[in-house]
């Protein structure tokens, strides 16, 4: 009498890791994700590594908890991974005020973000 299953988000190729929360603009975040999309797992961790963007390091752990999901949820050969897909989201954004000269006030946005990435698991090719 419990409730249905929901269907899968992904295919039986892929599997997805989400993160929210992320301290920084989805405009900043999506020069990350699309430097990675579509490349070879290894690669796009090794990018990562040495991006001088503050932000790639949270984009790797997204990037590793999906090869772990990839590997031990649905039994996937991590060395036919690649990024399907690495897409960015608005969340919240806090506001704070600064004041300015003559008792004005200056605003100060602090935007946070969301991240999707999706591996899949490469054809063989015969």
């Amino acid at each position: 009498m419990g409730k249905k299953s929901a269907p899968r988000k992904v295919a039986e190729n892929e599997a997805m890791a989400y993160a929210r929360l992320i301290r920084t603009s989805p405009q900043k975040l999506n020069v990350v994700a699309q430097a990675i999309r579509g490349q070879d797992c290894e690669k796009a961790l090794s990018e990562l590594t040495f991006s001088k963007r503050r932000v790639a390091n949270e984009v790797k752990k997204v990037l590793q908890s999906a090869i772990a999901n990839a590997e031990n949820n649905q039994q996937l050969d991590v060395d036919r991974l690649y990024v399907a897909e690495a897409s960015t989201g608005r969340d919240f954004v806090m506001k704070r005020w600064r004041p300015r000269a003559r008792g004005r006030m200056g605003r100060i946005f602090k935007p946070f973000s969301n991240l999707t990435i999706v591996v899949r698991e490469r054809e063989e090719t015969a």
